[in-house]
């Protein structure tokens, strides 16, 4: 029985994969902040679907929580859902410095840290994957959020044409906007959003594995963004700026 081993996995795209891999067969470790919202959720599994669960609190902001994640990827996984994330309400540069490091922490070290840990023990039995989700926003220079998004999108491009050879597969997810906590964590208001733009974190999911099935280093979930993220690669970077800013505001 394949081990997935999840961030953020008490809501949104984190849940989504946690329901899914277990339907498949998985035995799962999920990884959150909220230790009894992570036993919760763990019970809900088990009971579901019949598959062993582990539940792993941790802060991945934190050095402790973070090196124990990281720990428990050198024990060996099959697969690794990098999901853990959030936005900051305020725009760059308005935003204290604490929380851009505590973003950056999450989004980017540790996606670093918990890839290079889990991939020796991958390499080694010559299967395995890594998902890193990212965002749509890392195709455009939007924010601080966005950055860090884009650095995701070019580190598993990185590692997975370096770990191709030993056939293991990593993939950057980029869904747009989810009908997740997500927003409402940092206190946005998105009543604004055309609810032709909002995707089930089902339908991210279902679309995340079949893209990993198929070898993709991006997945782009939905026509619909796979048509704005071309768009935007076409235009000049400064209009796109322009126009990500306005959409932002």
């Amino acid at each position: 029985m394949p081990t997935a081993l999840i961030t953020g996995a008490t809501a949104g795209i984190g849940a989504a994969f946690a329901r899914r891999l277990a339907a498949d067969g998985h035995t799962l470790v999920l990884v959150a902040r909220d230790e009894s919202r992570l036993a919760e959720t763990a019970d809900r599994l088990k009971l579901r679907y019949g598959v062993p669960v582990e539940v792993l609190p941790a802060d991945l902001s934190a050095e402790e929580g973070l090196s124990r994640v990281e720990s428990r990827c050198r024990e060996g996984v099959d697969l690794l859902v990098n999901n853990a994330g959030f936005t900051l309400r305020g725009r760059f540069p308005d935003n204290a410095v604490e929380d851009e490091l505590r973003m950056l922490k999450v989004h980017c070290e540790a996606v670093l840290r918990l890839t290079l840990a889990a991939l020796p023990g991958m390499k080694a039995r010559g299967r395995g994957a890594v998902i890193n989700v990212a965002s749509v926003a890392g195709f455009f220079a939007s924010s601080s959020y966005g950055a860090s998004k884009a650095w995701v999108i070019n580190f598993s491009e990185s590692a997975a044409a370096g770990a191709r050879a030993d056939h293991v597969r990593v993939m950057a997810l980029c869904p747009g906007y989810v009908r997740t906590e997500f927003h409402q964590r940092a206190s946005m208001d998105m009543s604004g959003t055309p609810g032709f733009l909002w995707l089930s974190a089902d339908r991210v999911v279902g679309e995340a594995l079949r893209d990993l099935s198929l070898g993709k280093w991006v997945s782009v979930p939905s026509l619909r963004y796979k048509i704005v993220v071309s768009a935007g690669q076409l235009l000049p970077r400064r209009l796109v700026s322009r126009l990500s800013a306005r959409i932002g505001r």
